[in-house]
């Protein structure tokens, strides 16, 4: 069964947990105990309906306050699909929190309280789905409820959203537009005949109708070698493998391949995963290549199809979205970390801050506070193989690590 992986991003109040704690209800995918607890909380509270935000905020904080803090993962299936969502906050100080959700997220809802309409914590939602190149986006317009359902609601903030992504250097992303009301359920699971206006999908049919490998971008292929297999047993004496995980695109038995970066040339003899040999792996696969000639490959090789090679470079481009309460400012020195190859890395220059409301950008500043996101350079003691983020997201992104600390300062993107 296919997986898909989604990121919620909402400001507060605008019913995310709410939302996919419907989702967990209407697809019976709540156990009894859970939803005796949410029965009993809900009661507590003197609600007269059940608060399903209390199937999704983990922490006691986020309880008390109502709110949601910590980046949660939620599984649940259907019978065409599974989910992974990815809860993420949406408080502006929580910036890095859902760039962090989303990273790896196939798809997005971004939620939108119907009474208040597009706000500044939409713009930085609908600004970070751009810059990570999400490429199929819900526009959930929630609480239709409190508005009467009107049509004309909707068709305000779906033209305030078109008129955003107007000006996004993301083309290929995919808009679509569902109002719904988390709360009663109308739109989530079933149709609801509040809106008879409405003639698109539910919430869940159109997450059903999305095809995992549709969603994620065709590439050129990078398969960086994270081990050797040398078996030496009696059965596998002489067997040499390169185990890895394939990125972008997708490598078959035959294909002319490079190493690098040595720019050794070869040709893949087979493909293994377990026990089972394969004629073709797929951009996600993770296998084990061997090649029909015996060369030097090692852990933070590279291996490529011919005439598809990424960049080798000191020098880096990079927009970052910074994750430290200590700002980042030009000269200072940190770890990166690119796939299987790290190194030492010296920012070089701090060249903007850019406007997460899609406003522009404020040139030459001084440094980079928290949950900021900015245009830098950097200077790499020794080459890395990249490409461009807008290429190829696994091999155009990195994280930069405090060597004093050993945190997570920040995650970069390579333009």
């Amino acid at each position: 069964m296919n997986v898909l992986k989604i990121a919620t991003a909402g400001s507060v109040d605008d019913g995310k947990s709410t939302l996919i704690g419907r989702l967990l209800y209407d697809t019976k995918s709540l156990t009894d105990d859970k939803l005796e607890a949410i029965e009993e909380k809900s009661k507590q509270r003197g609600f007269d309906y059940l608060d399903f935000s209390l199937a999704t905020d983990g922490l006691v904080a986020e309880r008390e306050q109502g709110i949601t803090i910590d980046v949660a993962h939620i599984y649940f299936s259907t019978r065409k699909k599974s989910f992974i969502i990815a809860d993420t906050p949406g408080h502006i100080e929580y910036t890095r929190n859902m760039v962090t959700g989303a990273s790896t997220a196939q798809a997005s809802i971004v939620l939108i309280d119907a009474r208040n309409g597009v706000v500044e914590q939409t713009y930085r939602h609908f600004f970070i789905n751009n810059l990570l190149r999400i490429k199929d986006v819900v526009i959930a317009i929630n609480k239709m409820d409190l508005v009467d359902f009107s049509e004309e609601k909707y068709n305000i903030i779906k033209g305030e959203i078109e008129y955003l992504a107007s000006k996004s250097e993301y083309k290929n992303q995919n808009l679509t537009f569902i109002p719904l009301s988390a709360l009663k359920g109308d739109n989530v699971v079933t149709t609801s005949e509040n809106m008879p206006w409405y003639k698109g999908e539910t919430l869940l049919h159109h997450l059903e109708r999305l095809d995992a490998e549709d969603v994620q971008e065709e590439t050129q292929a990078r398969f960086p070698v994270q081990t050797v297999i040398r078996p030496k047993t009696s059965t596998y004496h002489d067997f040499r493998g390169y185990a890895g995980k394939i990125y972008g695109g997708d490598f078959k038995v035959g294909d002319k391949i490079a190493v690098l970066p040595s720019q050794t040339k070869s040709t893949i003899k087979s493909i293994h995963f377990f026990n089972e040999e394969f004629v073709r792996a797929k951009n996600g696969s993770s296998v084990t290549i061997t090649l029909e000639d015996n060369v030097n490959v090692s852990r933070g090789d590279m291996l490529v199809k011919i005439n598809e090679e990424p960049t080798i470079t000191k020098q880096l481009n990079a927009t970052i979205c910074w994750m430290d309460s200590a700002p980042l400012q030009a000269s200072q020195k940190y770890y990166i970390k690119h796939g299987v190859n790290d190194a030492q890395a010296k920012i070089t220059q701090l060249n903007t801050i850019i406007k997460t409301d899609f406003s522009g950008k404020i040139e030459n500043p001084s440094a980079l506070e928290l949950n900021q996101i900015g245009d830098i350079q950097l200077k790499l003691s020794k080459p890395l193989l990249v490409d461009a983020y807008n290429e190829n997201k696994s091999n155009g992104s990195f994280i930069l690590i405090n060597p004093k600390t050993n945190n997570t300062v920040g995650v970069g993107f390579i333009r």
